[in-house]
This record gives structure tokens, sequence and C-alpha cells, in this order.
């Protein structure tokens, strides 16, 4: 397991800055622990850091007036997110929480603003990184309205094996079928169905405790 400086030094933003930077970034982040179930952020808070996963699996969901869940995506280690929220300086409009034990880093907004005032490097992370988001958003609501559950499940991995967001992911992720049920909004059952679909269609093989993917453009496509 990574510990809080070599995930740092391991992020995609991180590649662009002077070891002087470094340094006073890597100086602006502590570490947490959230236990499975908690909460990493809720919805409504100020938003007071970039938050990064260092090890674990969070997910990114909200609930609906009358009760309803509805879960985004799921971000892995290595993954980076609440850019949008620090940018436009509004009450986080999401709840991020762990689906198993986690730890995150946590990069103090004014540590933040001075990257984004002074890193041309971190700037460009920050638009490829806000680009690729709204390009899996799009795709998830187009998966939400438009296919059904098997498609739903194929969505859900693939997005965590994005290289742009999770850039240190390798072919085979740690995650449970009920981690994976929670991603796509089914059920363990629904979602072990969905899975053994997937594994005959030769897209991924299904492992004790995990998944290895074997077809990640046909995950992507799967149900189109």
């Amino acid at each position: 397991m990574p510990n809080l400086g070599e995930m740092l030094r391991a992020s995609a933003w991180a590649g662009g800055l002077s070891p002087e930077a470094l340094a006073r970034a890597e100086a602006g982040v502590v570490e947490r622990r959230v236990p499975a179930g908690g909460f990493v952020c809720r919805k409504g808070e100020a938003v007071e850091c970039w938050i990064g996963v260092i090890d674990g699996l969070v997910k990114m969901a909200n609930v609906s007036i009358d009760g309803k869940p509805t879960s985004f995506t799921g971000i892995p280690g290595g993954g980076w997110f609440g850019e949008g929220s620090l940018l436009k300086d509004e009450p986080r409009r999401y709840d991020i929480v762990a689906l198993r034990d986690s730890r995150v880093a946590c990069m103090a907004r004014a540590t933040f603003q001075w990257l984004l005032d002074t890193s041309i490097p971190f700037n460009r992370f920050l638009i490829l990184q806000l680009n690729e988001r709204l390009g899996q958003f799009i795709a998830m609501v187009e998966c939400d309205r438009l296919l059904g559950p098997d498609a739903r499940v194929a969505r859900s991995l693939a997005a965590l094996f994005n290289p742009v967001l999770y850039p240190g992911i390798g072919p085979h992720l740690q995650i449970s079928q009920e981690e994976i049920g929670y991603l796509a909004g089914l059920s363990r059952q629904r979602a072990n169905q969905a899975l053994k679909l997937l594994e005959k269609s030769a897209l991924l093989r299904i492992e004790y405790g995990g998944i290895t993917v074997l077809d990640l453009a046909g995950l992507r496509s799967f149900g189109a």
C-alpha cells in the first residue's frame, strides 16, 4: 500500500511541478482514514480541500428528496476529485462514501489555490481532468436512461479503469460483487448475473476478491 508521500509523487498533477513546488504542495496535504460506510465528505458542506484516494474505494453519491439513493461513480486509489466545487467556491453537491476502509489525502484550499495561481502544468492537468470527468458523467446519464442492468455494470466498471482520471490502476481491480452492485445501483445478486454475462462475453475474468479486465473497449461499448 502506498504511503501519502508516494501517492502524491505518483499523481499526474505532480509530474510538472518543480521539487520546491512539490514540497510546498506536500506540506499542504494531510491523510485521513475513513472506515467502510463512513463519509469522506457530505453534501452541503463547505469545500475546504481537494481530495485524493490513497488506498481503498469510495463512491460519489446522492439521495433524492424522496429518499432514493443514486451512485454517480466510483473513485479508486490514485483518483482525485472535488476540484469543480473548489473552483466554483460552492457547497459540496454530493456525498462521498467509503465502500471499504479507505485512506484519503486532503489538500488544503490554500495550497490548491496556490498551485492554481502559480503552476501552468497544474492548470493543464485540471483542464484535462475536468474534461474527462464531464465525458464520464455524460456517458453515465446515457447509461442510466438508455441501457439495462448488464450494461450499467459494464460501464460502471469501465469508468474505474479510466487512464486519465486513475492513471495508476492496472487491469486487475480488487472489488467485491457487493461493491459493484453499489456502483451500478443493483443488488449483489443482479450484479453477479451481469458479471457472469460479461465474463462469458470475454470482457473480464471474475477472480477471488476482484476482477481482471480483458477488453476495456468492449466494456465501454457493451450494450450500445
